[in-house]
C-alpha cells in the first residue's frame, strides 16, 4: 500500500481534467479514508493491546511481586514483558512518522483497467502517535528494572541472577526506533525536535542506564561483600567456633527464664580481614570470645540485648528485630545446606525465649519478620543495596528525578486532552499534543494528471494519551513505593540500630536533628511491605450440599474446579496451642498426635486412629473425624462474624480444632510436597478419599431447618453404609468414637486441639528448601513458619529420621 511520490503535472488543465474525470479532492478524502479505517482500528487494537501489558508490568512488577510466584499470574507477567517491545515494533513499523500511501481505485473489487495509473496518494504525520509509543517503552522499562530481582548468593544456595542487562538492550532499540523515524527532518527542524528528542527520548533513556548501571554495582559488591553474598560461609564457621567455646562452659537454664543471649552475627561484618577454612571464611584471631568481638567492633545480639532500652533505637521491638536478622543468617545457612548446629547456649537461649508464658505474638512476630528477610533476599533487589550505604541515598535520588520528571510528563498530558477537547475547532493554533492521531495530505493521480491537495484527519490523539496518562500516574505510584521501601525496610531499621549500636553508651554525641530524623526512619510503616498476612488457607475433603444456592455455588456443581479453598487469620488462641505443643516436644519428642493424647485421661483409646501407612492418611483420618464433630457441635449463627469478641473457652479450642484440621487438610490437597510422605502418594490418597466423601453423602444438605443431632445421625448413617475407602471409614468410626466416648463437648474439643497442634509441628520439619523458598515467595504458609521455629529450637527431622537423610536443594533465585 506504501509507495513513492509519482511524476506530477501541476498545471490547470491537469488539475481540472483529472479532478473531473477521476475523483474530486473531497471523494478522494472519503475514499482514502474508508480504506484507511480498517488500518487505523487494527493500530487502536494493538495501542489498547500495548496498554494492557503495561499496566500489567508495572502493576503486578511494583505491587504483586508475591503473586508473580504463582504458576497463572507468573505466565502472564511473563508473556506481558514479552510481547510489549514486538508489539511496540509492529505499531511503529505500520504507521511510521511520515507514511506516505498509494491506493488504486476501484469498483466492484476489480481496478479500472481503462486508467492503470488512477491511484490516491496521501502523505500523513504520525509524529506524536510514535513519540507517545516509544516514550510509554521508556517509561515500562524504568519501572521494570526496579522490579526486578536482584540475588547475590553463596554458591552453595544457587545461581545468583544479576542486573537483567536486556532491558539495557531494550532500551537502546527503543532509543533507535524513535531517532530513526525522526532522522529525514532534523535537519530541516533541527532546533524544535533537538529539544523534543532530548525531553522524549533521551531523558528517559538516561534514567534507565543510570538506574542499570546502579544496580550492577551494587549487585557487585553484594556477591562479593562478607556481610551479604558470602555470609552463610562466613556464619556458619562462626556458630562452629562458638559451639566449640562454649561446649564446656554452658549451664542450661530452666525453661521459662530467659537465657543470657549468645553472641550471634548481627551486623558489621564487612571490612574486616576474613580468611578461608575449609568449608567457609572466619574472621582473623576470631575465637569467638564475646569480649574480642565487641572489640573488633562487630554487632552481636548480646551488645544489642545490653542497649539501655530508653535509648530510641533500642525498644524491645528493635531489639527482636535484630534477633530476627540474626535469625535469617542462620536460615541462610541452612538454604546453603550447611549442617549446622547449635551451642547448648544458643539452644537454650531460644528455648527460653520461644517458650516464655504469654509470648506467642512476639515469638510469631521473630519468625515473621525473619522470613521477610528471607523473601526479601532471594526474590527482591533491595538487600543489594545496602552492600554500600551510599547506594539507598543514590537510589532514592534517581526515583526523584523519575517522578519529576513523570510528573511534568503527566502536566503535558493532561494540557494535551483538555486542548484536545475543549478546543478541538483550534488544534493547529493550541498545541501540537490535539491534532488527530494522523494528519493527512490527499490527491488523486491519473496518467499524470493530479488533482488539488486535500486534508483529512484520521484516528483519535487521546487513545493514545489517555493510556500513557495511567502508565505514568502507575510509574510516579512504583517509584513511590520503590522509595519508601528504602525508607521505611526493616533492612534500613537494622542498619540504623547498628550504626548506633556502638554509640548508645554516649548518645550526647549526637545531634538533635539527627537523633529526630533516626527517630522518625525507625517508626515508619509501610502495609504494602507486610510479607506474611497472618491467615493459614483452610480446605476440606467432606463437603456437605448447602440448602442455600447461589451462582457460585451452581458454577462450582456444573464445572470441575478445584477444591474451594479460603483463608482465616491465624488467631491468639491457635497460637498458644501451637506453642504450648512445642513445649511438650522439647521437653519430650516429636510426635504425630499420639503424645497428646497419652496425656490426656481419655485419649488412650483413640492412639489406633494414628496407626496409618503414612502422615497423609492420618491427617485425613483425623479430619473426617474432626468434619463430623463439627457437624454434631455447629457454630452458633453469626459466630464466625464475632470471634473477634471475646470467645469462651470451648470456641477457642473448638477454633484451634477446626482451623488446624482444615489447614492440614489443605496441605495434603495443595502442597503434598512440603509433607513427609511422598507427593504422588499423597495426591492419589486425597483424590480417592474426596471422590468416595462425595459419592457417600450425596444428596445429603444440611440446613437450619434441621437439628445439628439429626444433621449428625444422617450424616454418619450415610458414610457408615456408603463409605468404601479405608480412610474414609476409618474417619467415621473415629468421629462415631469420640462422640460416644466423651460426653463433654469441651473435652472433645480440647482433645482434638492438641492432637492437631502437635500434628502441625510433626509436618513441619523438612528439607524440601525448595518448597519452602517457593512458599515463601507466594507470601509464606504457617508450615513454613513452624519449620523455622523448629530448626532454631533445634528440631530439624522427626524421630526415626536421620537428619539431612533427604537430598536438600538449594534456593532457585
Amino acid at each position: 500500500m506504501a509507495g513513492g511520490n509519482p511524476t506530477l503535472n501541476c498545471s490547470a488543465s491537469a488539475i481540472h481534467e483529472c479532478s473531473s474525470q477521476m475523483v474530486c479532492p473531497v471523494n478522494a478524502r472519503t475514499t482514502f479514508g474508508n480504506s484507511m479505517r480498517g488500518q487505523i482500528w487494527r493500530v487502536n487494537a494493538l495501542v489498547l493491546t500495548e496498554a494492557i501489558l503495561a499496566g500489567v508490568i508495572v502493576g503486578m512488577g511494583a505491587y504483586g511481586q508475591r503473586y508473580r510466584h504463582h504458576p497463572i499470574t507468573r505466565f502472564i507477567f511473563l508473556g506481558a514483558t514479552t510481547l510489549f517491545l514486538p508489539i511496540l515494533s509492529s505499531v511503529i513499523s505500520t504507521v511510521g512518522i511520515f507514511p506516505t500511501y498509494t491506493l488504486m481505485p476501484n469498483h466492484g473489487g476489480l481496478f479500472l483497467l481503462e486508467h492503470p495509473l488512477s491511484a490516491l496518494v496521501a502523505r500523513c504525520n504520525a509524529t506524536n502517535h510514535s513519540t507517545v509509543l516509544i516514550f510509554w517503552a521508556f517509561i515500562v522499562q524504568i519501572v521494570m528494572i526496579n522490579t526486578s530481582t536482584l540475588v547475590a548468593v553463596d554458591d552453595r544456595e544457587g545461581q545468583s541472577k544479576g542486573p537483567p542487562f536486556e532491558l539495557l538492550v531494550q532500551g537502546v532499540w527503543t532509543l533507535y526506533l524513535g531517532l530513526s523515524g525522526f532522522s529525514t527532518i532534523l535537519k530541516k527542524y533541527f532546533g524544535d525536535i533537538i529539544i523534543s528528542i532530548t525531553i522524549d527520548f533521551f531523558i528517559p533513556f538516561a534514567l534507565l542506564c543510570s538506574k542499570i548501571v546502579l544496580k550492577y554495582y551494587a549487585f557487585q559488591k553484594a556477591r562479593r561483600s562478607f556481610a551479604l553474598g558470602r555470609n552463610p560461609g562466613l556464619v556458619f564457621v562462626h556458630m562452629q567456633k562458638l559451639q566449640a567455646h562454649e561446649s564446656n562452659q554452658h549451664v542450661e537454664a530452666p525453661i521459662g527464664e530467659e537465657a543470657p543471649p549468645p553472641p550471634l552475627l548481627v551486623m558489621r561484618e564487612e571490612g574486616k580481614e576474613v580468611e578461608m577454612q575449609p568449608r567457609g571464611y572466619s574472621i582473623k584471631d576470631d575465637d569467638s570470645r564475646t569480649t574480642w568481638i565487641h572489640k573488633i567492633g562487630l554487632v552481636t545480639i548480646d551488645k544489642v540485648w545490653q542497649l539501655d532500652s530508653n535509648v530510641p533505637f533500642a525498644t524491645p521491638k528493635l531489639k527482636d528485630l535484630c534477633l530476627s536478622f540474626a535469625l535469617f543468617k542462620l536460615l541462610r545457612c541452612r538454604f546453603a545446606r550447611y549442617k549446622l548446629t547449635s551451642s547448648m547456649g544458643t539452644l537454650t537461649f531460644f528455648r527460653s525465649l520461644f517458650l516464655k508464658v504469654g509470648e506467642h505474638d512476639r515469638v510469631f512476630g521473630l519468625i515473621v519478620d525473619e522470613l521477610s528477610f528471607v523473601h526479601d533476599y532471594y526474590y527482591s533487589s533491595l538487600p543489594i543495596s545496602y552492600s554500600n550505604c551510599s547506594i539507598p541515598i543514590v537510589s532514592i535520588f534517581l526515583s526523584l528525578l523519575t517522578i519529576g520528571y513523570c510528573t511534568f510528563s503527566i502536566w503535558k498530558v493532561m494540557y494535551a486532552l483538555f486542548s484536545s477537547f475543549l478546543f478541538s475547532s483550534f488544534r493547529e493554533l493550541t498545541s501540537s499534543f490535539s491534532v488527530p492521531l494522523l494528519h493527512c495530505e490527499v490527491w488523486c493521480i491519473d496518467q499524470g494528471l493530479v488533482s488539488n491537495v486535500s486534508s483529512t484527519h484520521l484516528g483519535r490523539y487521546y487513545l493514545d494519551l489517555v493510556p500513557l496518562l495511567l502508565v505514568l500516574v502507575l510509574a510516579v505510584a512504583a517509584e513511590i513505593k520503590d522509595m519508601a521501601s528504602y525508607i521505611c525496610s526493616n533492612w534500613t531499621k537494622v542498619t540504623l540500630i547498628c550504626r548506633h549500636v556502638n554509640r548508645a553508651s554516649s548518645p550526647q554525641h549526637s545531634s538533635p536533628g539527627k537523633k529526630k530524623w533516626v527517630n522518625l526512619l525507625l517508626r515508619c510503616r509501610c502495609k504494602l511491605m507486610k510479607h506474611w498476612d497472618g491467615k493459614m488457607s483452610q480446605c476440606s475433603v467432606l463437603v456437605l450440599q448447602s440448602r442455600r444456592t447461589s451462582p457460585l455455588v451452581l458454577v462450582r456443581r456444573l464445572l470441575p474446579l478445584p477444591d474451594h479453598r479460603k483463608k482465616v487469620k491465624v488467631t491468639a488462641a491457635v497460637k498458644v496451642c501451637i506453642i504450648n505443643a512445642l513445649r511438650s516436644i522439647i521437653n519430650g519428642s516429636l510426635s504425630n498426635g499420639v503424645e497428646s493424647l497419652r496425656r490426656s485421661q481419655v485419649g488412650e483409646s483413640f492412639i489406633w486412629a494414628c496407626d496409618g501407612k503414612g502422615t497423609s492418611d492420618t491427617i485425613l483420618v483425623w479430619h473426617i473425624a474432626t468434619c463430623i464433630l463439627e457437624v454434631k457441635h455447629p457454630y452458633p449463627y453469626g459466630h464466625d462474624k464475632r470471634q473477634g469478641s471475646s470467645p469462651n473457652l470451648d470456641s477457642d479450642h473448638k477454633i484451634v480444632a477446626i482451623h488446624l484440621s482444615r489447614y492440614c487438610a489443605y496441605l495434603v490437597t495443595w502442597c503434598p510436597e512440603l509433607l513427609p510422605d511422598n507427593n504422588a502418594w499423597s495426591k492419589s490418597l486425597h483424590e480417592a478419599v474426596k471422590k468416595d466423601a462425595e459419592c457417600a453423602v450425596a444428596g445429603h444438605a444440611s440446613g437450619r431447618s434441621s437439628t445439628p443431632e439429626d444433621d449428625y445421625q444422617k450424616l454418619v448413617e450415610l458414610l457408615s453404609a456408603n463409605a468404601k475407602h479405608e480412610v474414609l471409614k476409618n474417619g467415621v468410626e473415629l468421629g462415631k468414637q469420640l462422640v460416644e466416648t466423651i460426653n463433654d463437648k469441651e473435652t472433645t474439643w480440647k482433645l482434638l486441639a492438641d492432637f492437631w497442634s502437635e500434628m502441625v509441628l510433626y509436618v513441619a520439619p523438612s528439607e524440601n528448601l525448595k518448597g519452602h523458598s517457593e512458599a515463601i515467595a507466594r507470601g509464606g504458609e504457617l508450615i513454613t513458619l513452624l519449620w523455622a521455629l523448629l530448626f532454631h529450637a533445634g528440631i530439624v527431622s522427626r524421630p526415626g529420621e536421620d537428619d539431612g537423610a533427604t537430598a536438600a536443594s538449594g534456593v532457585e533465585v
